[in-house]
């Protein structure tokens, strides 16, 4: 898939979040007001947020895809982990909300009414968010992009709140259960307490130039020792940002070649990388093997 089929990808599935969100807002608020259903407006509140986040994503989103720039040398990718901190926030602020509505409505029950038109819009939103989901997915595989995985996240957690939704409206209103309401909301405010913890520390990471993971590291690390012509690696230093990855690393070559040769070597390493990772930068050093030096190699 060529670079320039990516980040219209990123574009097309944060348009599509925000449509869909909004969409389910409208219809949910129309479901509330008929069946004063705490869960109902639990899972209407979570959709409003989610326009919120999806739009704070998708401004997110179209500036990290602008290109380097002279103030800006290292792209604009960090403008990501940035949308998943602020999304942390506003899934964190509807749980709360949510928790409070629950907590008056598990002291002072209420009769859910209009049963049938909150199976509707449930069935509904189930439907649309699994697609979504399917299509973020799909998105997030092609181009990694952190914005949207996040995204990803807390909308495949909004079908099993739909879910949960679904079976409170069956046991409040068929099974005579009132409470089912109030304590399947409160649930559903823990989940979504969760999901934004995960969605807030992998944002962190990124912002604090976390390494990739033990497997990439191992990966850049193979490639590199084996040309035949290198003899050790050290201070391999890895970070993200946005759709970019940036490797640095030191190769130990023979010390009576060639700056010429030298050059040729590393730079045989770095394409070799590259291909193995295609938006990644690749900046190496060439020490002479056996040379002591001061090293901040963190590889245990």
């Amino acid at each position: 898939m060529s670079s320039e089929t990516n980040p219209r990808l990123m574009r097309i599935a944060t348009y599509a979040a925000v449509a869909t969100a909004s969409v389910l807002v409208c219809v949910k608020f129309a479901a509330w007001v008929m069946t004063d259903s705490v869960s109902l407006l639990s899972t209407m509140t979570d959709s409003l947020l989610d326009v919120a986040a999806s739009a704070v994503n998708l401004l997110a989103v179209r500036h990290a895809l602008q290109p380097a720039d002279a103030e800006h040398r290292f792209g604009h990718g960090k403008a990501e982990p940035l949308a998943g901190l602020a999304q942390a926030a506003f899934i964190s602020g509807s749980a709360l909300f949510l928790l409070l509505e629950a907590g008056d409505r598990l002291f002072n029950p209420q009769v859910i009414v209009n049963t049938e038109i909150g199976y509707a819009v449930m069935a509904l939103s189930i439907v649309m968010t699994v697609g979504l989901v399917m299509f973020q997915r799909y998105v997030v595989t092609r181009t990694g992009s952190i914005a949207i995985a996040a995204d990803t996240v807390h909308y495949r957690m909004d079908v099993l709140v739909n879910i949960s939704v679904v079976i409170s409206l069956v046991l409040s209103s068929r099974l005579g259960f009132p409470l089912a309401d109030p304590l399947f909301a409160i649930a559903i405010a823990a989940y979504i307490f969760k999901g934004a913890w995960e969605v807030g520390a992998g944002s962190l990471h990124l912002l604090m130039d976390r390494e990739l993971p033990a497997e990439d590291r191992q990966r850049i690390a193979d490639i590199a020792d084996g040309h035949p012509d290198v003899h050790g690696i050290h201070d391999l230093r890895t970070r993200s940002s946005g759709l970019d990855t940036f490797i640095q690393m030191h190769l130990e070559m023979q010390p009576d070649i060639t700056l010429h040769d030298a050059h040729i070597i590393a730079e045989d390493v770095m394409y070799k990388i590259e291909a193995a990772f295609p938006n990644a930068e690749v900046l190496i050093h060439e020490d002479p093997v056996g040379v002591d030096e001061r090293r901040k190699d963190f590889t245990g």
